[in-house]
């Protein structure tokens, strides 16, 4: 039973130098993340606990597989410089935490680096992707809602509200988020 023990010990050592060199071998990933909120805004603070928390989970651990570059801005010359910031550190990917404000700044910086936006009301009609189904280009995410719930809001005011008989949208032309969530 000894020699059994001796043999695996053995055996076991000679290949820990091969997996020690496969894991040092092993580059850091990195993560951007861009929030259009100050530092101290307690919601924005949740939701990158949350993404730091859901990545430890995984196994990515920040500083030993991967490194998380968090960017705040509060204005839209912040947002394009810290955008820009975030692109020179060559992340892996770039999340656009707070959706419409921080994608466009993100596409203007590169066209290369993968982008995960979150929360965006219209991307399509944004210009930040040719559809839903086949983003294209660099950027995909998560939108708030799909366009026909613009549909059933309606109906719903219907059932709410009976006697309506007329309603009216007010929107910003200006503004291309929300188009698509009027058409056709």
């Amino acid at each position: 039973m000894r020699r059994r023990e001796f043999l695996g010990a053995l055996g076991g050592a000679a290949t820990f130098p091969l997996s020690t060199r496969a894991q040092q071998g092993e580059r850091l990933r990195r993560i951007g993340v861009l929030f259009a909120a100050s530092a101290d805004d307690p919601e924005h603070q949740g939701r990158i606990a949350v993404l730091s928390q859901t990545l430890v989970e995984l196994g990515w651990i920040d500083g030993y597989n991967v490194r998380i570059d968090t960017r705040w801005a509060t204005t839209n010359a912040d947002l394009r410089g810290q955008a820009a910031e975030l692109v020179s550190r060559a992340p892996d990917v770039i999340v656009a935490a707070t959706g419409t404000a921080t994608v466009a700044p993100l596409l203007q910086a590169t066209s290369r680096v993968p982008i995960i936006f979150v929360v965006v009301i219209d991307p399509v009609g944004s210009g930040f992707v040719t559809s839903l189904a086949r983003p294209g280009g660099n950027a995909t995410g998560f939108t708030m809602f799909e366009y026909g719930m613009s549909g059933k809001w309606l109906e719903l005011l219907k059932e709410i509200a009976p006697g309506v008989t007329k309603a009216a949208v007010l929107r910003d032309p200006a503004v291309a988020s929300g188009i698509g969530q009027f058409g056709p």
